[in-house]
């Protein structure tokens, strides 16, 4: 499980003076702006900041499991799949799985669907902001055998989590899996925030427009639970 750190003496005074929030009017347009940002930041990177995910198998027991069922195939759903570095691993391995992936950045999904592992037969990855869109217009309500939240929740605004949460837990199967890593409470990238980020408790914009939330398990807990998931590991 993730224990918050415990703060040095020169990491709680620097949390307890960083105490102005900002403006509700620049928080507005970065909310209506968080789509063109995430964008902008494919645009940029072209899916070289984040490296494929080939722990998963090792770091996920659940995922193991699953990838090692022969007669009948499973269904993952990628949340925020970015270039698609979770999916396109374990394509490359082979496993029986049919892949669902979303972003809300249009870019991200053409980046996905521009690897030459994509392949339109066992993939589909399509644009959703998971924040307002119904997941069920594209993926059968209870198909789902894993979905991965990797690094996306803490993007979202703190008030449209829990929408979000429910939208993955009605495409999951009665006995679906989510599997969820994302940024710690008092993590070293919540330290380095220089005064004037602070969009509210625990929840920061990056220089490029981008936001995060960092999470306590207590707070994370609560959430899962209102959404309907029962906490199994973390």
């Amino acid at each position: 499980g993730h224990y918050a750190r415990i703060l040095n003496d020169t990491e709680i005074e620097k949390l307890s003076l960083d105490k102005v929030t900002i403006s509700d009017f620049k928080q507005n347009k970065l909310e209506l702006e968080a789509k063109r940002n995430w964008d902008l930041f494919y645009k940029r990177n072209r899916g070289n900041f984040f490296k494929d995910r080939h722990w998963t198998k090792r770091e996920f027991e659940e995922l193991a499991n699953e990838t090692s069922k022969e007669n009948e195939q499973s269904v993952l759903l990628e949340v925020g799949c970015g270039a698609g570095n979770f999916m396109f691993p374990l394509i490359s391995e082979g496993v029986n799985f049919y892949f669902y992936a979303c972003d809300f950045s249009p870019r991200a999904v053409e980046l996905v669907k521009a690897n030459e592992l994509y392949d339109s037969s066992i993939c589909n990855a399509f644009v959703c902001d998971i924040t307002q869109d119904d997941l069920a217009n594209v993926i059968p309500v209870g198909t789902i055998s894993i979905s991965t939240l990797i690094f996306v929740l803490s993007a979202i605004h703190p008030e449209k989590m829990l929408f979000a949460l429910k939208n993955i837990y009605k495409v999951l199967k009665p006995n679906g899996i989510l599997l969820f890593r994302d940024y710690g409470l008092y993590d070293q990238a919540m330290l380095r925030f220089k005064p004037g980020h602070k969009l509210s408790e625990n929840f920061y914009v990056r220089q490029d427009g981008t936001r995060a939330f960092y999470f306590s398990e207590e707070y994370l807990g609560k959430l899962m639970v209102e959404a309907g998931f029962e906490v199994i590991a973390n």
